[in-house]
């Protein structure tokens, strides 16, 4: 607005004071035409109050003789305080934020008989049509308005906190300035360090995750007289619509919320385990970035060996199989302040929802718990034994993996053939029929890091077993042993019709008969004939079909070195 200087006005308002007193007739006062208000007016222009406004002056003709719209500058003043033109002054009062007057000034309440300048003839009555954009009083301190209330909230604001917020900035007069959304990142800033605008870092403290503020901010605790850049400008209140969407403190190590452990928990996790976990992973605020269950596949990891974040390296000891926790860590413990690719921003706190399915250590020995030995136990299984067995085999947690109930017979096997895998293999052994035992694989003696079929990898597996038979066996690279002495003239013994030759089936017979009498065992799991054919094939040297007594020898004979007290055919 076009202004005198200030010992002009003031002389003329003493003039105009003097002339108003000694006029005897009434004087006309000022008009104010509210074309355009605002539905909601939050608050109204008082005396004391600055004020910021555009404005247009003209004539009562409509000729204009001054505009802030063409300096691109608001004016700002105080009101009540003969700043301004006393009928502005006057007519300014009440206004709200974005309100749109025509305020008429007789000339006693504008530049009176005197005028101004070239401009302002005497006696002329003005014409302003304001705009008001901003009100703000010295004795304004910070608004804060509630908009949304966090549903959890265990922990807020205080000064030397890290946050991370999303907001929309605008002028008092709704003029947007800045929006985090629009650059799609986060504002991030230490509270109370003077990283922020003093009536920002003002309305934070409190704040939750997850909670929405509207803060207004007057001039002085924002960026005052000198304004910000080309969107702020100077004597400018300031409203933000913050969303706090992360808080921390530097000083915060790992907090752990442990919400279900199992009943029996015989072993807690240390460092050089390895782990297999379930996990969602969120932010503060909720949001997931990251998920196991979405994968259909667990995390696997050593612990405390550095291969994961050093916060879930610490969260994940001393957990139980079976346990779920919470394990919030802060960034520092976690992405840092680079974060980790497009999903976890910088300085973000993430929070892992994990639900432990098992552990173990590669030193771990297959572990064996009877639950039920008959008595009495007078032969047991061992190496070479031919078994079968009723079985559950599940995960750690609970999960069935397979079951011998799905077929009509129980499963059978020979022991240390290599047929099963080594770490029940090794539980199978010493059971007496009707004994039940639960055995426990580690994967480096189960099905290992890739796993197997229906078996994760790495899985520790669970075995439920009851022996349901034995038939012994016979030592390694054998066919037949004898459980008693053997005949002392073996090949006489052989031929029965003293011919001095024995055919298959001599052979067969003879063999058949010890069996039949307890003095000798065939390796089982196998055909008879097939073996007892085997057996006559390995003495039947020149491969005539008949055995003649210089072919016949024992297997002893033959091996560098005995393996059994029994002789073999």
């Amino acid at each position: 607005m076009w202004r005198l200087p200030l010992g002009l006005r003031l002389k003329l308002l003493l003039l105009l004071w003097a002339w108003v007193e000694s006029s005897p007739g009434p004087v006309g006062d000022i008009v104010v035409d509210r074309y355009s208000v605002p539905k909601r007016c939050r608050r109204e222009v008082k005396d004391g109050d600055f004020v910021r406004y555009h404005y247009n002056a003209t004539f009562t003709d409509g000729k204009q003789f001054d505009s802030s719209y063409q300096r691109g500058t608001p004016f700002f003043e105080v009101v009540g305080q003969g700043r301004q033109l006393a009928g502005v002054d006057k007519g300014i009062v009440g206004m709200c934020i974005n309100e749109r007057r025509k305020i008429t000034v007789p000339p006693h309440l504008a530049y009176g008989g005197q005028g101004a300048g070239d401009t302002i003839p005497p006696d002329t009555t003005l014409v302003f049509d304001l705009h008001l954009l901003d009100i703000f009083n010295r004795a304004d301190k910070v608004q804060t308005r509630v908009i949304k209330s966090s549903k959890n909230c265990s922990r807020s604001v205080m000064r030397t906190d890290f946050v991370r917020f999303h907001f929309n900035g605008s002028l008092l007069d709704g003029s947007a300035f800045d929006s985090s959304y629009e650059r799609l990142q986060t504002q991030d800033s230490v509270v109370g360090e003077g990283w922020l605008i003093k009536g920002l870092e003002e309305g934070l403290l409190g704040m939750c995750v997850g909670e929405i503020r509207n803060f207004i901010i007057p001039p002085f605790l924002a960026f005052g007289e000198k304004g910000y850049g080309k969107d702020i400008p100077p004597h400018a209140t300031l409203v933000y619509d913050i969303l706090l969407e992360d808080l921390h403190n530097t000083k915060d190590d790992i907090t752990v919320e442990i919400q279900e452990v199992p009943e029996s928990c015989t072993r807690k996790s240390v460092t050089g385990d390895y782990i297999r976990y379930h996990y969602n992973g969120t932010f503060l605020n909720g949001v997931t970035f990251d998920s196991s269950y979405q994968r259909n596949s667990t995390y696997n990891t050593y612990i405390g060996l550095g291969y994961v974040i050093s916060g879930m390296d610490k969260g994940l000891q001393g957990v139980c199989v079976g346990e779920r926790r919470r394990i919030t860590i802060p960034p520092h413990l976690a992405y840092g302040q680079q974060g980790a690719g497009k999903d976890i921003p910088g300085s973000a706190v993430v929070v892992f929802d994990i639900h432990v399915i098992d552990f173990h250590n590669p030193k771990d020995p297959v572990q064996v718990n009877v639950t039920l030995k008959p008595e009495p136990c007078n032969e047991t299984s061992e190496v070479n034994d031919f078994i079968q067995y009723h079985y559950n085999c599940s995960l750690l947690d609970g999960t069935l993996l397979f079951t011998s109930s799905d077929y009509s017979a129980p499963q059978d096997v020979v022991l240390g053939a290599d047929k099963v895998i080594d770490g029940l293999d090794e539980g199978l052994r010493g059971m007496c029929v009707g004994e039940r035992r639960t055995i426990i694989v580690p994967p480096h003696l189960g099905h290992g890091e890739r796993g197997g079929g229906d078996v994760p990898s790495s899985a520790v597996l669970q075995f439920e077993i009851e022996l349901v038979s034995i038939q012994k066996g016979v030592p390694e690279g054998y066919l037949f042993v004898w459980l008693k002495d053997s005949p002392a003239e073996l090949f006489q013994a052989l031929d029965m019709n003293q011919d001095k030759e024995v055919p298959l089936e001599e052979f067969s017979e003879f063999i058949k008969q010890q069996v039949a009498d307890g003095k000798g065992r065939l390796k089982p799991a196998q055909d008879p004939e097939v073996v007892i054919g085997d057996m006559f094939k390995n003495q039947d040297r020149n491969k005539d079909g008949r055995i003649t007594a210089e072919e016949l020898k024992l297997k002893v004979e033959e091996d560098a070195e005995k393996e059994n007290e029994h002789d073999e055919l």
